[in-house]
């Protein structure tokens, strides 16, 4: 059996499984090779070869010869290597990738701000840890307007924009970072959380926890 093009280097974090979910839901092949990133494995001369940052994921294409790093950039080749995730309407198609544009540049790192302040720096700052919180409930607040009248994030089609968001939103439910009040958001998150494709991705490489 031959062996399958795509290999992907991840951990079981947010920006991780952003990737394992969309493989799933896209059923494509591929080898997982899972970055400890814990032992250190994200800051061996191998990993940083393919990505220099000493981040995951990665995902390389040996078909393409392509290597990527960035979980939207990966989002986006895996979209137009296999035209699905992504709608094919232009307004649609815009819609979905200013979404995860809206999730890559504010929503993900607002949220991984907020995870370290909050929960792992070591001389808490009060100061700090409200001003992330507020910048969560604003984002909390822009999700939820727009999913007021539409079903899925760009509108009527699940997309690539769905799957960057429900990474972060994974992790945010797992912490207790509440967002219960924001009710079409609520909705959303358990729409997607029902798909068997995302219950698989976030199980790869194993399940996230807790602090």
């Amino acid at each position: 059996m031959k062996t399958p093009d795509l290999t992907l280097y991840t951990d079981s974090s947010p920006n991780g499984f952003k990737i394992t979910i969309a493989l799933e839901e896209l059923g494509l092949p591929y080898v997982l090779r899972h970055v400890h990133i814990d032992q250190g494995e994200h800051r061996q001369p191998d990993f940083l070869q393919l990505n220099p940052h000493g981040r995951i994921p990665v995902l390389a294409d040996e078909d393409s010869g392509v290597t990527l790093f960035e979980s939207a950039a990966i989002l986006l080749y895996l979209a137009e290597k296999t035209g699905r995730l992504l709608p094919g309407n232009p307004v649609m198609r815009w819609s979905a990738i200013k979404w995860l544009m809206f999730h890559a540049s504010s929503m993900g790192p607002i949220l991984g701000q907020r995870v370290h302040y909050e929960l792992f720096e070591s001389t808490p700052n009060q100061a700090v840890i409200e001003r992330y919180r507020r910048l969560t409930e604003d984002t909390f607040a822009t999700l939820d307007n727009q999913l007021k009248d539409n079903h899925w994030l760009a509108g009527p089609e699940y997309s690539i924009a769905d799957i960057a968001t429900f990474g972060w939103m994974h992790i945010a439910h797992i912490i207790d970072f509440d967002f219960k009040d924001f009710s079409h958001l609520s909705a959303w998150f358990e729409r997607v959380s029902q798909r068997p494709a995302v219950q698989r991705g976030i199980s790869l490489p194993q399940p996230a926890t807790g602090p």
